[in-house]
């Protein structure tokens, strides 16, 4: 059984790490998604990125 974990906010990678291995789950899979944010800089929108997201793909034990 496969199951995503995403490291949530405050949260940091090895804390979630940890959850999955309390849940039962190892991590087979490691996934960065950036995320943008629409601005208007003189007069033109522009997509400026302001973080990432890290989603770990785990396998039960």
């Amino acid at each position: 059984m496969k199951k995503k974990f995403e490291v949530l906010e405050g949260e940091t990678i090895d804390q979630c790490l940890d959850r999955m291995k309390e849940e039962g789950f190892m991590p087979i899979k490691r996934m960065e998604k950036p995320i943008f944010e629409e601005v208007i800089q003189n007069g033109k929108k522009e997509t400026i990125p302001v973080g990432r997201q890290v989603i770990f793909e785990g396998k039960s034990l």
